[in-house]
């Protein structure tokens, strides 16, 4: 079990550090309204695990990745969602103010979209279905509890790892938000991240 717990936690921490949506989405949030802002953003997107770890333990997740129908429904509202967060950055002002008076997201806002965003991306289902049980250590026991011992342990890890960068980040964008362009940027880049993340849906 032991051996079994560490093999998974290695290989949940590379997949953290991998470049991906997720951690990309928490360094640009990071970057424009702060760790934080990031940390709410990865506190989010970490809380629709436990859906995810829920809906495999039970099935679930096989049932709805086995209707074509359903599972598509899935990836087209996640797409849609995300081109919809895109269109408002596109319509929000072209300078991103570094000031603290100036109006962000609450911590709320950033907490609700990382968790929509991680139950709306099928990839994530998909993950776990495909990840979780080479890991299952007794699979004559009770997979319920294992399946869920997994699904905290990679939740820890993730949300450990996407902190880090998220206060990486912040700590960054006190120097560079000094520039005059990187505000535009900063937009653009958030953009890009919304659609190329709901392109990496609908590619699934």
């Amino acid at each position: 079990m032991i051996e079994t717990l560490l093999s998974f936690s290695v290989a949940t921490l590379a997949l953290a550090i991998s470049p991906g949506p997720d951690n990309i989405y928490v360094l640009t949030q990071s970057l424009v309204n702060g760790t934080k802002s990031g940390i709410a953003t990865t506190a989010g997107l970490i809380s629709g695990c436990i859906v995810h770890t829920t809906l495999l333990a039970f099935g679930v997740s096989a049932i709805i990745t086995a209707s074509e129908e359903l599972f598509y429904g899935i990836k087209v509202l996640g797409a849609c969602y995300l081109l919809y967060l895109a269109y408002k950055v596109y319509k929000s002002d072209d300078h991103i103010s570094w000031k603290e008076d100036a109006p962000k997201k609450s911590h709320l806002q950033l907490f609700k979209t990382g968790v929509i965003m991680n139950l709306v991306n099928p990839k994530v289902m998909i993950f776990f279905l495909a990840f979780f049980p080479g890991f299952l250590w007794d699979k004559e026991g009770n997979t319920v509890v294992q399946f869920y011992t997994l699904g905290i342990l990679f939740m820890l890890i993730s949300f450990l790892t996407f902190s880090s960068i998220a206060l990486l980040a912040g700590r960054i964008s006190k120097i560079i938000l000094k520039g005059r362009c990187i505000g535009i940027f900063l937009k653009w880049l958030q953009i890009v991240v919304f659609v190329g993340i709901a392109l990496y849906i609908m590619a699934a």
